[in-house]
């Protein structure tokens, strides 16, 4: 597992897609936290991430598709899927392998987002939501680690990288919003749309983001990443 591990790294870094893709996603973050007059804490007045945390789930969607969408599609696409076949490696860990190396891909580029809170606390003269920030980080992990599942199965879906890139993304959009949206229905019972929205990954987020991690929230989060590694796993043996 090490060696697929150290593969995938070797290669997401080997040319400058890698780095133009986290490159991207520090521009663009930087910009919402500093220069938008929304969202910049400048404007604002006070010390506060709220508006980076907010928006980080839906630069995800792109963020961990683009890390994620030739994890399996350009192996079927080369060739070299059927030399991985003969390798001394499970099917198993192959799998866990490819998203190992994406979760830390999408680790890193999280890590070098520290620098905004860590510039924050500099700027402020009260001090910032330490609990809060540390909760909504962890959630972005766990949310990063739902997107790289759902990544890597339409990866093992699609011989063109595009299509699925997406697929994933429309998947993740769809399990982030979409359950949140039908719950706010006008005319829907609050019991229903409760459950509605408990089933999406939004509400599991937020309530992370809020500082206190509960563990229902985190086995939430892991069924959702076994479940898709799962259908990965099956998908690549019936291939």
């Amino acid at each position: 597992m090490y060696t697929i591990i150290k593969k995938e790294l070797r290669q997401f870094f080997s040319g400058m897609p890698g780095y133009i893709t986290i490159g991207i996603f520090l521009l663009i973050t930087g910009i919402i936290v500093f220069i938008l007059p929304e969202s910049g804490v400048l404007d604002a007045g006070y010390a506060s991430l709220d508006s980076f945390f907010s928006l980080a789930p839906y630069l995800m969607l792109f963020l961990m598709p683009a890390i994620t969408m030739r994890s399996l599609s350009d192996e079927y696409r080369s060739g070299t899927f059927e030399v991985l076949r003969t390798a001394p490696v499970s099917i198993r860990d192959l799998i866990i392998g490819k998203f190992i190396a994406c979760f830390l891909v999408a680790l890193l580029a999280l890590l070098c987002t520290f620098v905004y809170p860590i510039s924050i606390s500099f700027l402020s003269t009260d001090g910032i939501d330490t609990g809060g920030i540390a909760g909504s980080y962890i959630g972005l992990m766990l949310l990063c680690g739902v997107y790289a599942s759902i990544g890597i199965f339409t990866s093992s879906i699609q011989q063109n990288a595009v299509t699925a890139f997406l697929i994933a993304a429309l998947i993740c959009f769809m399990g982030y919003s979409v359950f949140d949206s039908i719950a706010a229905i006008e005319g829907l019972p609050y019991s229903v749309g409760y459950y509605i929205s408990q089933a999406g990954i939004m509400q599991h987020y937020q309530n992370i983001s809020k500082g206190y991690v509960d563990s229902r929230d985190v086995v939430y989060f892991l069924s959702l990443i076994f479940f898709f590694l799962y259908l990965t796993i099956q998908r690549v043996k019936a291939r």
